[in-house]
């Protein structure tokens, strides 16, 4: 069978692989078409757009952005009638593929989404659109089948898959870890410059209040040497990773990361950490209007509850980073604490099973059913 599969950041590509991979298994002879990045290629797929040339964050970017926005659309819509795939999976990015999946439906294509957009957060009435749009859905957190019950849409939940991806980590290099020869904190401050300039700064400053700690910037692929090196080079105990960001968490102590998916991962590492989030000051007064949850971090959201702290806009600032990253590091309380949440986390995401090879055999067979019924 013909698939066209668009993930649109870095996480989509990371999951999108894994699911190809899968896939593959059940259906050696897929012929896949992708818009994702490199994993997905390596996994198999013919890359037609890297999600670098994809990625455009807050409101004001977006407008900003539109035109670039507009031609993707228009060539994916043509790059599809050309391939004619007999389905269209699409992989978060609900921005892009909502509207992807709107026109192919009047196209008669077969829509599977996995990973659900967050209609839970804010723009609820999407639920909507995909309810009329997408043919099978596919979920990784716990409490959306819940959600989407409460509309009479029945979706799938295949478990969460970072932790078959973490997992897997774990074991392939356990053997070859030991304790690292100085105590490390890691930062994750994204995958986009405007993101990393906005939060970087204020991460770094703290390395001053901690000498006895390596901190050690997680480097996102693709962006160069040399912007790094500038917002770098006046700090003593920091240094810089890229394409290791597991096996830094693996040694970590604490980490300080943006908010996302890296929250997530990092918790299934086990290491304390703090929410970071900073954005465009217009773009934020817009979606504080707007997103109606208690949290931005996927770990408090899954658990409902604060198990790490999330230091938003305003209140991210050294004193405050410099604070909570001292209770983390010295309050055996707040430590063990948080080690029990994770467990509890890890537990409710593993509920589903292997995530990926889930997803693949739910695709297989709802593809099967629709071609016998035809």
């Amino acid at each position: 069978m013909k698939y066209y599969i668009i993930a649109g950041e870095a996480s989509g590509d990371l999951h999108g692989s894994n699911l190809i991979r899968e896939m593959k298994k059940n259906d050696p002879a897929a012929d896949i078409r992708c818009w994702g990045g490199d994993k997905m290629e390596a996994a198999g797929a013919k890359l037609v757009k890297h999600y670098r040339d994809l990625a455009f964050m807050g409101f004001t970017e977006v407008i900003k952005n539109l035109p670039t926005i507009l031609k993707n659309l228009r060539f994916c819509k043509e790059d599809m009638l050309a391939f004619k795939p007999d389905a269209i999976i699409l992989v978060d990015y609900p921005g892009f593929n909502l509207r992807i999946a709107k026109w192919a439906k009047e196209k008669n294509f077969r829509i599977i989404y996995y990973i659900s957009p967050q209609v839970w957060a804010w723009k609820e009435n999407r639920v909507n659109t995909i309810r009329q749009c997408v043919d099978k859905m596919l979920v990784i957190l716990p409490f959306e089948k819940d959600f989407y019950k409460k509309w009479n849409y029945e979706v799938d939940y295949v478990g969460h898959p970072l932790v078959e991806v973490i997992n897997q980590f774990l074991e392939e290099n356990n053997a070859a870890s030991s304790a690292p020869a100085i105590k490390t904190i890691a930062l994750l401050p994204g995958s986009r410059k405007q993101e990393i300039l906005k939060k970087l700064p204020v991460m770094l400053e703290v390395s001053s209040h901690f000498p006895d700690y390596q901190f050690v910037v997680a480097k996102a692929p693709g962006i160069e040497e040399n912007f790094y090196n500038e917002l770098l080079a006046p700090y003593k105990n920091v240094s810089a990773v890229v394409n290791q960001t597991y096996a830094l968490l693996s040694v970590s102590s604490a980490a300080l990361v943006t908010s996302g998916t890296a929250t997530l991962e990092t918790a299934l590492f086990a290491v304390p950490e703090i929410i970071c989030y900073k954005g465009n000051p217009v773009s934020y007064e817009i979606a504080k209007r707007l997103i109606k949850i208690k949290f931005i971090g996927l770990v408090n959201l899954i658990m409902n509850k604060e198990v790490v702290k999330e230091l938003i806009q305003h209140e991210l600032t050294v004193a405050n980073l410099v604070k909570e990253l001292r209770l983390l590091l010295e309050n055996k309380e707040k430590q063990e604490q948080v080690k029990q949440d994770y467990r509890e986390l890890k537990s409710l995401l593993s509920q589903g099973g292997h995530a990926s090879a889930n997803a693949a055999g739910i695709i297989h067979q709802f593809l099967l059913e629709k071609k016998i019924n035809a």
